[in-house]
């Protein structure tokens, strides 16, 4: 099996753990709103479409965080985090910025121990 075979498998994984809890299969957007919401310890029942697009791009910068690409810079009053970009993101096509987002999610799981 080689490493892009098992980047497939650690992801139905996962799936598989969110299946399990929440009895439906979740796409890319639905995890990282899980993570937003997370991050922000924030799960109440409704949220603008703005505060959905917020939540998500708070998952794509926490789980940037460990490979540099973003710092947390503080909280907002109503608790909210705020980052600044560090470096620039590579430039891929969407096959490989999709990879590359899985990599990070999944490790942002390993991280949690989420499940």
């Amino acid at each position: 099996m080689n490493v892009k075979d098992d980047l497939q498998v650690r992801w139905w994984q996962l799936e598989a753990e969110l299946v399990e809890r929440f009895g439906k299969k979740p796409d890319m957007e639905t995890i990282l709103f899980l993570i937003g919401t997370q991050e922000v310890n924030n799960f109440k029942l409704k949220f603008t479409k703005e505060q959905k697009q917020d939540l998500m791009h708070v998952a794509v910068c926490t789980v940037l965080m460990p490979s540099g690409y973003y710092e947390r810079t503080d909280f907002d009053k109503d608790g909210w985090p705020h980052f600044k970009q560090i470096k620039e993101l590579p430039a891929y096509n969407v096959i490989e910025q999709e990879k590359f987002l899985k990599e990070h999610v999944l490790l942002y799981f390993d991280v949690q121990k989420f499940a």
